[in-house]
């Protein structure tokens, strides 16, 4: 079923013995399963947001976007089975490609383990755009402080992979945030881009509380 969800249309209609079906049955399934898990999500932990509210965070989650950065974030470009023009022509890192492929993927959980670990999946995939888009943040924190070490220094924050660690199905990577030689903050997260994110959280925070020592305007 795992090769059913990577194979494109393109793939299947030039090697049709090779497989029963591309994956776009999947990916109408997994498409409503990913409706549903986002929505049950909101609900329950936004209990006083409205319902015009909550379909706008939905709608930010579950568009193609935000499914083919997951999508990317999990690697799923190399693995993707195309035919030999969507292949020539850029196919693996197609946003299209790449979303369509995740919600296949998600469909295929569903079909194989059922709900909580589709739902599981699901979660830890958009775990990136949900802190971004879920939770309200208009400007991400890698924005922010870009903007305020850019204002003083003239060049922006370099972020630097210190490590990962844990199992397979549960890897904590560790990044480092600097300006210049100066280290700003050091984050963790299941995903390089999180890291990287809970890092510049952390260097606007001690950002913010060396300004109010000097006595210095936010």
């Amino acid at each position: 079923m795992l090769a059913e969800a990577l194979a494109h249309s393109s793939y299947h209609n030039e090697n049709p013995d090779s497989l029963p079906r591309s994956n776009e049955r999947l990916e109408f399934l997994g498409d409503a399963v990913l409706g549903l898990v986002i929505a049950e999500q909101l609900y329950s932990e936004f209990p006083e947001v409205d319902e015009g509210k909550l379909s706008k965070m939905r709608a930010a989650l579950v568009q193609m976007e935000s499914l083919a950065e997951a999508s990317a974030n999990l690697v799923l470009g190399p693995f993707l089975l195309l035919g030999q023009g969507e292949e020539s022509s850029g196919g693996r890192s197609r946003p299209s490609n790449l979303a369509r492929a995740l919600e296949a993927i998600i469909g295929a959980i569903f079909l194989d383990q059922g709900l909580d670990c589709s739902r599981e999946f699901i979660l830890r995939a958009l775990e990136d755009r949900w802190w971004v888009v879920a939770l309200g943040i208009s400007n991400d924190y890698k924005s922010q402080l870009q903007e305020k070490v850019q204002a003083s220094l003239q060049s922006p924050p370099t972020y630097r992979l210190l490590g990962v660690s844990g199992p397979d199905n549960g890897w904590v990577f560790t990044v480092e945030v600097l300006a210049g030689d100066n280290l700003l903050g050091r984050g963790q997260g299941r995903s390089k881009k999180a890291a990287e994110r809970e890092a510049a959280r952390l260097a606007l925070e001690r950002l913010e509380r060396e300004a109010l020592s000097a006595g210095e305007p936010r």
